[in-house]
């Protein structure tokens, strides 16, 4: 039997404070401590993948001592601890806006985080995302707690065959020298949690990063008290089929839930970013069944206040599902735990629970059981609603209850230095204490256009000599032949126009929009008088066929003679990558086929550094897209032939870059200085950076979602979760007596024009059947009507009760004239209660048909004495 011990560096006294500064990743974001670890040995920071606790691990006893005298590296040293000491006791937004007004926790639930390159932990944008939205909630000062898995393996390391067909290898992530420690109790033992399923016990341990004051932990099975199978499920992102998925799936949701308890935290709110984690729904369900004695319907009542979720796949075949005969298997030991039958409990995850064919989908769940729920752009917050009326059939598809948030990025990971030093000479210090501020933005016109020219071509030269020494060191680990590695320095010009694109390697990207007309494209590269270059990277899903061949064709085009200088593939992308690209281009290339980009946010973190971006107007950039501030493809047309949209729209990028995009950049004064393009330039950094970055959405999340969430949460469990109670036996009073609830009769005078400000009053009667007054919202829905009659975009107006009698009531309100034309309405019921999330949660509405309903006899006279 191995016995394991762990080895850390010895570091002199007086170099301490470096450890510290290197176990928290606050540094990501800021210059000083990059330069510091920079300054320490430049090309041993390379090597260490930007990782400054291998840094510290690799330096031999005598550079350590030799750092320790330096005078020079140890003020430096001084100077970046002090700032982090300050950083960590300084007050920040949630603090000053809120302050101790409630107690609030929040719990961040993904698969995926993609802080930094030397965590890697991500696989693409989801992750990106995670990592941003952690950043910021620390920027701010939200109370939140990151949770995930750390995989062994993260996701595949990406190289090509020499027919550039993507091969994936899969090296082992060595946590010891990584800025993260285990989680220890006071004894120094490993604090572990454990999941049962399937008659088994997989037990996880938990490794913490400090993100700021964030913590982010993360549960991992490698132990060697689990089966292998079990050991596996943290072993890689993605990987293995459906049965890894849902173990993977369990051991986030449950064992997240009873890791962040194990260690001291119980969570008032807990996101759900994507449906990976959606068990943890159940298992405060669970707990709380556990805790406060309540029935299942009760639990979930006061549980689901406290849940909210983030859908980011705007395709169905995009979200996980599993057979019903799996999830029977993981879950015959637990389904009895929550005192319901197993039927019961498939049916949360169908979108019709009467359907015993139906998969069990891990979003539907995460919707059912979370009071908030949001798509992540405007456009995908409709395609969101679409997806899924099912789960409201009475509800209008514009009134689904899915709200949205479009995403953001965090400035200070994506941002240049060249860009960063522009904007501390011209910009108010605000824009780095507060990004959201517009009129802050507004100063990036005072930067004159020749030096924010300048520091964009410095940007592009560096990213020239980035790709070349990586396809030189890509080379000389192929055992390339000297002349063909010498013949790297030589691809791409540092000179002329470069566009980028780089993201998953998904066919609904298109990536080879931009080559369906070969012979085209190679006159605009090779134009002598405007030439053109092309970066390109990205991954495709390891089963992705499809998407690896799409990747292939465009790996061989870039090895063709007459192109090979203005086309390069870059291999293994990554963060690190991804920064130098989105700083380095001219153009950002994004070519999705609409709708099906929820947000995309790689086109964020080039505009801040000035690059224009060129792209179909879907996801974020039909919200970014301001006409002066970079180019939309087409006009956001959705053709139902995939052929013909393909080839119309790689028509259009043609155009526009030969009529457009070229000229403009080429189009130099005197100075050489592009000043149209420039123009252009100032207008994307001051349009965009102010809204698309995650401190404004962290904070959308926090005053939307979380804190609505925590005061709701709290007003449920008052009183040993009475309003729970109620509110649960209200729902089931509802569900067995709204069929008796109808609308009798609407009183209107429709029949004379009216002009505008006037009103159209109206009376309503509607039957109450077992219901109260009180319990029932009566709503006119009004609006213009269109050529087939329907109502456009209609308003919800509640109206007043008014008068009863016995179970029929009248209410009364009045429609406001606010436009000519042909306008129109109708009338609903919607069951109502202080206590619910949204007015559609219980799913029930009736509507006015237009036809006088039949009534009991001994109910008439009451009605028609009614309207008097």
């Amino acid at each position: 039997m191995i016995q394991k011990y762990t080895v850390v560096p010895r570091v002199p006294a007086r170099l301490k404070p470096l450890l510290s500064i290197a176990g928290n990743l606050w540094w990501i974001g800021n210059r000083n401590a990059l330069a510091l670890f920079r300054r320490i040995d430049m090309d041993l920071w390379e090597e260490c993948v930007h990782n400054p606790v291998r840094l510290i691990g690799s330096l031999h006893p005598e550079r350590l001592r030799t750092l320790a005298e330096d005078a020079a590296f140890l003020a430096h040293m001084d100077s970046v601890h002090a700032e982090l000491e300050g950083y960590m006791s300084s007050s920040t937004w949630y603090m000053q806006t809120y302050g101790a007004k409630l107690e609030v926790k929040i719990a961040y639930f993904s698969a995926e985080f993609g802080i930094h390159e030397c965590l890697p932990l991500y696989s693409g944008g989801l992750g990106i995302l995670s990592g941003d939205h952690i950043k910021s909630s620390d920027e701010l000062g939200l109370p939140l707690w990151g949770v995930g898995l750390c995989y062994q393996h993260g996701y595949y390391r990406q190289y090509l065959s020499s027919d550039g067909w993507q091969q994936e290898s899969y090296p082992e992530n060595d946590f010891y020298n990584m800025p993260a420690s285990l989680v220890r109790d006071e004894e120094g033992r490993e604090v572990t949690v454990d999941v049962h399923f399937l008659g088994r016990r997989v037990e996880a341990r938990i490794w913490k990063l400090e993100v700021g004051r964030v913590p982010l932990h993360l549960l991992d099975s490698n132990l060697p008290s689990n089966e292998p199978m079990d050991r596996a499920i943290t072993s890689r992102l993605y990987g293995g089929d459906l049965d890894m998925r849902i173990r993977q799936e369990l051991l986030l949701g449950i064992g997240g839930i009873r890791a962040l308890l194990k260690l001291g935290v119980e969570p008032t709110v807990c996101h759900m970013n994507e449906g990976h984690s959606a068990f943890l729904a159940l298992e405060r369900i669970r707990l709380l069944m556990q805790k406060a004695g309540l029935s299942f319907v009760e639990a979930r009542e006061a549980m689901a206040a406290g849940n909210t979720f983030t859908t980011h796949t705007p395709v169905p075949a995009g979200n996980d599902r599993f057979p019903p005969d799996m999830v029977r298997s993981y879950f015959r030991d637990y389904v009895p735990l929550l005192k319901i039958s197993m039927e019961t409990f498939l049916g949360l995850g169908r979108e019709n629970p009467d359907d015993p064919r139906e998969d069990f989908c891990m979003t539907v769940l995460a919707l059912k059981l979370a009071a908030h729920s949001n798509g992540v752009s405007r456009l995908h917050g409709t395609v969101s609603r679409r997806m899924w009326k099912r789960l409201w059939p009475a509800v209008p598809e514009r009134e689904v209850p899915i709200a949205h948030i479009t995403n953001g990025v965090h400035t200070l990971s994506w941002l240049s230095d060249e860009f960063a030093r522009l904007f501390e000479r011209y910009l108010e210090p605000r824009w780095l204490e507060e990004p959201v501020n517009q009129s802050v933005w507004q100063r990036v016109e005072d930067i004159p256009d020749s030096e924010l020219w300048r520091a964009k071509e410095r940007l592009r030269d560096r990213l020239v000599g980035f790709v070349r020494n990586r396809q030189k060191k890509l080379l000389e680990r192929a055992a390339a032949p000297i002349a063909k590695i010498r013949a790297a320095d030589e691809i791409l010009n540092p000179e002329i126009f470069t566009i980028g694109f780089a993201r998953r390697f998904a066919t609904y990207k298109r990536a080879d929009l931009l080559y369906r007309d070969l012979p085209r494209l190679k006159r605009i590269l090779l134009d002598k008088d405007r030439s053109v270059q092309l970066i390109i990277a990205g991954k495709a899903h390891p089963h992705d066929r499809p998407g690896k061949e799409i990747m292939r064709q465009i790996a061989q085009m870039a090895k063709s003679e007459d192109v090979h200088r203005h086309i390069v593939f870059v291999e293994d992308y990554d963060i690190d990558v991804a920064r130098h690209l989105v700083q380095g281009v001219d153009v950002w290339l994004n070519t999705p086929l609409r709708p099906l980009e929820a947000s995309g946010t790689s086109g964020m973190k080039a505009a801040m550094n000035g690059t224009l971006n060129v792209s179909i107007l879907d996801g974020w950039w039909c919200e970014g897209y301001s006409g002066d501030n970079g180019w939309a493809i087409g006009s956001g047309e959705e053709h139902p032939d995939r052929e013909y949209q393909d080839q119309t729209e790689s028509t259009m990028l043609y155009d526009l870059l030969e009529k457009e995009i070229i000229p403009t950049f080429y189009k130099r004064g005197a100075d050489g200085v592009p000043r149209e393009w420039v123009q252009r330039m100032k207008a994307c950094i001051r349009t965009i950076c102010p809204r698309f970055n995650t401190n404004r959405m962290v904070e959308e999340y926090a005053e939307r979602m979380y804190l609505p969430a925590a005061i709701h949460s709290a007003m449920l469990s008052k009183d040993n979760y009475r309003p729970a109670k109620l509110l649960a036996a209200w729902k089931n009073h509802v569900n067995e007596h709204w069929h008796e609830v109808s609308i009798l009769g609407v009183q209107a005078e429709t029949s004379r024009e009216l002009e505008i400000g006037d009103s159209l009053e109206l009376r309503v009667r509607v039957l109450l059947g077992a219901l109260l007054s009180d319990e029932i919202s009566v709503e006119v829905l009004y609006g213009p009507i269109d050529a087939q009659g329907e109502i456009v975009a209609g308003d919800p107006l509640p109206l007043n009760f008014f008068s009863s009698e016995g179970s029929v009531a009248v209410f009364a309100g009045s429609i406001p004239c606010r436009g000519a034309g042909q306008h129109g309405f109708v009338v609903r019921a919607i069951p109502f209660r202080r206590e619910l999330a949204n007015r559609f949660e219980t799913g029930k509405i009736t509507w006015w048909s237009g036809v006088p309903a039949v009534i009991p006899d001994k109910i008439a006279e009451k009605v028609s004495s009614l309207l008097v």
